[in-house]
């Protein structure tokens, strides 16, 4: 029997839809939420706790306490895994999900009738107390529809959209993830076992084309090793907006040549930088004219105007000027 923490399996990004031979003669696609992963435990006697899994171990059930409420449509010693995401103002709101995730006591419920949550359940790793984990997906898939028909669930709870046609699944790559909240597809062999904390899986996110602004690189204005962009919004500020992965040899030698020190006053000095979205460790970086537009291939995943993932660097656009780069909370523009 499954008790938290469970690792999560988990799935390796790629860049395009693999052939069918590399996950076995039969795939399945799966639409990809931009959430929390989560997986939810159902108590095994009435009266017991329900508990909300994060990706990383921790129990987060005080902070979605509708979703606890709405737990007792499913039945007893339940184990889901899903993505955790939050209905705001019409569409899916990775900020709002931020929002209740760091809520205080105070707050929670108050948000929770704000922000509601919904869980998107994509695998059940346990049911009627029964452990399925080395049951293949098929037929864990097949389990998990039929709790959803048996119990006539509706939301917050949503059965993750399945298909296991690749043009049907090619299309939810181009068309859904235009969506706010749908950022790309998951795709899964259809006779794997569920092996957790193993990367078995494969990821597909959209992604798109569009410029920012040279600011900062780390490295050296010879050598630079990562940029990080900027946009100016409507009042003139320089905003960051992401930063790139390391550049090759060749992408720094493009750049080297177009960058120059930052003037005296620059926006950005004194500004503290992270090395990755989310995290308090420190980057360290140069400062520089903002005279340089780079084309980026980004994915659909923005938080406020800034991406969450690393950029990659395309080329630089010595043909549009600074004031003509998008601006900051605009969406992409075609490269």
């Amino acid at each position: 029997m499954l008790k938290a923490p469970v690792e999560p399996m988990l799935a390796q990004a790629r860049e395009t839809v693999p052939s069918p031979g590399t996950l076995g003669s039969r795939l399945a696609f799966e639409a990809k939420f931009d959430g929390y992963r989560c997986l939810l435990f159902t108590p095994a006697e009435p009266g017991g706790p329900v508990l909300l899994q994060s990706r990383r171990g921790s129990l987060i059930q005080e902070r979605f306490p509708d979703l606890v409420r709405a737990a007792a449509q499913l039945p007893a010693d339940l184990v889901l895994d899903g993505e955790l995401v939050v209905w705001h103002e019409g569409r899916l709101s990775f900020e709002a999900l931020q929002r209740r995730a760091a809520a205080g006591r105070r707050t929670t419920e108050m948000l929770a009738a704000e922000c509601p949550a919904h869980f998107v359940a994509f695998d059940v790793l346990q049911a009627d107390g029964e452990e399925l984990l080395a049951q293949p997906y098929e037929r864990r898939r097949a389990t998990l529809e039929a709790l959803f028909v048996d119990c006539g669930l509706v939301a917050p709870w949503t059965l993750c959209p399945m298909t296991t046609d690749p043009a049907v699944a090619q299309e939810w790559l181009t068309a859904w993830t235009d969506v706010p909240g749908v950022e790309g597809i998951v795709i899964k062999g259809q006779g794997q076992r569920y092996l957790p904390g193993t990367r078995g899986w494969f990821k597909v996110r959209r992604r798109h084309t569009t410029e920012a602004i040279v600011r900062a690189v780390t490295g050296s204005l010879t050598r630079p090793q990562v940029l990080v962009l900027g946009r100016y919004d409507d009042h003139g500020a320089l905003r960051p907006i992401g930063r790139t992965v390391p550049l090759s040899p060749d992408a720094a030698r493009q750049v080297a040549c177009h960058l120059r020190p930052a003037p005296s006053g620059h926006l950005w000095a004194g500004v503290r930088f992270s090395s990755s979205w989310g995290s308090r460790q420190p980057l360290d970086v140069v400062l520089v004219a903002p005279e340089l537009v780079a084309e980026v291939d980004a994915d659909t995943a923005i938080d406020r105007g800034t991406w969450r993932h690393p950029l990659r660097f395309v080329r630089p656009r010595l043909d549009v000027a600074v004031d003509d780069a998008p601006r900051f909370g605009e969406g992409t523009v075609a490269g």
